[in-house]
């Protein structure tokens, strides 16, 4: 006993340093673009979070909620309080002040730059507690690991790359290990917590849909497979009636968190499980006869309302056009959904389906763990096991839909894949002590006992008595400890007698040890590659490695700083809507769109404008009172996410709301060309205007290396533009509007009487 004591002392402390090591290499991987480039907000998104992040600490909460943003969105403004998703923002501004009460000056960029890193920490010791109660603490700490290194979380958590997904994943995995927990223990304490947890998931990203409909797929699997408990009440009631009143003080989500249909399948479940409670509950009080009598009342009264709240559901979704589902989701449950009718949303890269070469970047050798670990979840199966089950399944099929919810899939490959790896460290490891010289029986025994299997099976056993008090009259304590004894001996004898029996050869456990260690090496040096090469350069600042040495582009920063200091403050940008944010942020001027996406006819107009010739494009924004053209060009330097390539978006959401515009016109049989055989549409629109203008100077062909051709038209002149600026490597190009020509009275008959 004291052996015992002490190993799993020295176990609890050895587990603690791991956990701390495993945190230092979840904060430390993600430090590649702060070490090679700069402490600089990444991508686009971002820009917006920190520029919130920015009025929230110097303005406060207050003026938060309230704050109506005339810079974006012009002439309509964006409320911003009733718009966003605050949680990531109240996170960082509540990081800000706590450091500065504490005399450590840090400014509100850097803390935003390390918020990401910070809380990738958190989730790694988040995954260990939710696999912890689900196969013991060495699934745990290897679940941890995989996850601190996962290259799918770092391309959204490196330093600098302050979006929503930095604190919603720790929230999101958080959410589910309180509700494993909550199973397990039946608690009312970790109940609670659990909708706290769900609320702060609510706060920091539109992806909490998912939990909210996992979690009643998985407490009606246990209903329908007869594994119905107190503790799954306990573990679901709280969370549908406190959490979904959290959720609506949330402005964003407000009254859809009762209106949409994405959380009506928490509803139906709610309701299913009290049907299921009540009819445990009239079964244990009265007699079989009686209880047939009563089953049938109940079943036949629970249809009746069944029926009655489907009907009710019915006629609200049927009121929708979209039928009470947001236009993200419809396009998660039918693919094809955005492509046919909003492509605003499938123009974004990151919503297309990934190619299969991706899984292997983003989750490299856990896509083959990943077999293996739900296999062992189902050895023994229990209510949290299957609850991980169910979440890799969904979590694959839903990013196979959508690249970008690759995201979601990580901490599930990395639970699974963590349960199988324990589980066959533990099976080889036993195999060769079994077969070493001067190993006792006790030794083995002592070894079964305190493996992660052993204490599974406990588990299982003492949640197997608590399931069946629920049907039956609870016996006294003294009773139900003899029974845990009468259990549980025979069973670990036999366990122990079974794993002596199914031990491997010693020279196979070695091998796979080895071959184990190698796939765990080769995991950790594709991690680092992609955390330091593939995700660590922001979008912001661009890099190439050539035959001279390395090159940066910095064109994007210098084209804001120029909008910035050679501009009116009050000046309108038109743009589309990828550089909405960053031109907002970082030269502080007002856009038309931004990346909020809210409206799409807004966004079209755009568009149009952009897919028009030179001057039916001047009339739309002169329309809009713009002043300045901003086009992101790539053709001199080879970079490929240009505008010229997003073209045909802006055409397609052009002609969504205005049908002049019409994609044959822009393509020659079928095929989209920018050389001499693309169509005069084309070679007259103002994005190809704009974009090639003057470009023949730079080479005297006109080559463009993106599309690798020479351009059609070459030689033009603008008649109501003018370029003001245009970055080192071509990259940004601004151009301001001519002022409308003054009309002369009697110009017309004086030149005729001539």
């Amino acid at each position: 006993m004291t052996n015992n004591s002490l190993r799993n002392a020295f176990g609890g402390v050895l587990s603690f340093f791991i956990l701390l090591l495993i945190g230092v290499l979840a904060f430390s991987i993600r430090l590649f673009s702060v070490i090679k480039y700069e402490s600089v907000i990444h991508e686009f998104d971002p820009y917006f979070n920190y520029r919130v992040t920015q009025f929230l600490t110097k303005k406060g909460i207050y003026e938060f909620w309230n704050w109506f943003d005339d810079r974006t969105w012009y002439p309509l403004g964006r409320v911003i309080g009733g718009t966003v998703y605050p949680g990531l923002t109240l996170t960082a501004g509540t990081i800000w002040w706590l450091l500065n009460s504490l005399n450590i000056p840090l400014s509100v960029e850097t803390v935003c730059v390390f918020t990401a890193p910070i809380f990738s920490a958190f989730a790694s010791w988040a995954t260990y507690l939710l696999t912890k109660e689900v196969k013991g603490a060495g699934a745990g700490l290897t679940a941890a690991a995989l996850l601190a290194m996962v290259p799918s979380y770092i391309s959204r958590s490196v330093a600098g790359s302050y979006d929503n997904e930095a604190v919603a994943i720790f929230a999101l995995i958080f959410t589910f290990y309180l509700y494993i927990k909550t199973l397990n223990t039946g608690s009312l304490f970790y109940a609670t917590l659990n909708s706290i947890a769900y609320f702060y998931m609510v706060c920091s990203w539109g992806g909490y849909t998912f939990i909210i409909n996992l979690i009643p797929m998985h407490v009606l699997l246990c209903i329908v497979t007869g594994r119905y408990s107190s503790r799954l009440y306990i573990a679901y009631a709280p969370l549908v009636v406190l959490g979904t009143l959290l959720a609506a003080l949330v402005p964003v989500v407000g009254f859809n968190a009762v209106m949409t249909s994405e959380h009506f399948a928490s509803f139906l479940v709610f309701i299913v499980i009290h049907v299921v409670a009540f009819v445990y509950y009239i079964k244990g009080i009265l007699s079989p006869k009686m209880f047939k009598v009563a089953v049938t009342l109940v079943i036949s009264v629970g249809l009746v309302v069944c029926c009655a709240v489907i009907a009710i559901l019915i006629a609200l979704v049927a009121s929708s056009p979209t039928k009470g589902w947001s236009g993200r989701s419809l396009s998660l449950l039918d693919p094809t959904y955005a492509s046919k009718y909003i492509p605003i949303i499938a123009s974004v890269s990151e919503h297309q389906p990934p190619t299969w070469p991706s899984y292997f970047m983003d989750i490299n050798v856990l896509a083959f763990l990943v077999p293996a670990g739900i296999i062992a979840c189902f050895l023994p199966l229990s209510d949290a096991s299957s609850f991980v089950v169910l979440y890799i399944v969904t979590s694959v099929y839903f990013s196979g839909v959508m690249v970008r919810l690759m995201l979601v899939l990580a901490p599930a490959a990395c639970i699974t894949s963590g349960i199988a790896l324990s589980q066959a460290f533990d099976v080889f490891t036993r195999s060769i002590k079994y077969q070493l010289p001067g190993v006792s029986s006790t030794n083995e025994l002592d070894a079964g006992e305190t493996s992660s299997t052993t204490a599974e099976a406990q588990n299982d056993a003492v949640k197997t008595e608590k399931t069946e008090e629920t049907s039956k009259d609870r016996p006294s304590r003294k009773s139900k400890k003899k029974e845990k004894v009468q259990v549980e001996k025979p069973s670990t004898k036999a366990k122990a007698e079974k794993k002596r029996l199914l031990a491997l050869p010693l020279e196979a456990s070695v091998i796979s040890l080895l071959l184990l260690i190698m796939l765990g090496a080769f995991y950790v040096v594709h991690c680092v590659w992609a955390a330091a090469e593939a995700y660590s350069a922001p979008s912001i600042v661009l890099t190439s490695h050539s035959h001279d040495g390395l090159h940066v582009f910095d064109d994007f920063r210098e084209a804001y700083g120029w909008l910035r200091h050679n501009t009116d403050v009050d000046d309108k940008v038109a743009s589309w809507w990828d550089y909405g944010y960053q031109t907002t942020a970082m030269a502080n001027r007002t856009v038309i769109v931004d990346n909020n996406t809210w409206n799409n006819t807004h966004i079209a107009t755009v568009g149009t404008a952009m897919s028009s010739p030179e001057k039916a494009a001047w009339e739309i924004f002169h329309s809009l009172d713009v002043k300045y053209v901003l086009v992101v060009f790539g053709g001199l330097v080879g970079y490929p996410s240009d505008d010229i390539n997003k073209f045909l978006w802006m055409v397609r959401i052009g002609g969504g709301v205005f049908p002049h515009i019409k994609e044959p016109d822009y393509l020659r049989d079928g095929q989209y060309r920018i050389d001499s055989q693309a169509t005069s549409t084309m070679l007259n629109c103002l994005m190809y205007k704009l974009s090639y203008y003057r470009f023949v100077e730079t080479d005297g062909k006109g080559f463009d290396r993106v599309r690798r051709t020479e351009i059609g038209k070459k030689y033009f002149k603008l008649t109501h533009f003018e370029e003001v600026f245009t970055t080192h490597h071509w990259m940004v190009r601004i151009y301001k509007l001519k002022p409308p020509k003054n009309r002369i009275r009697g110009k017309t008959k004086k030149s005729k009487s001539l």
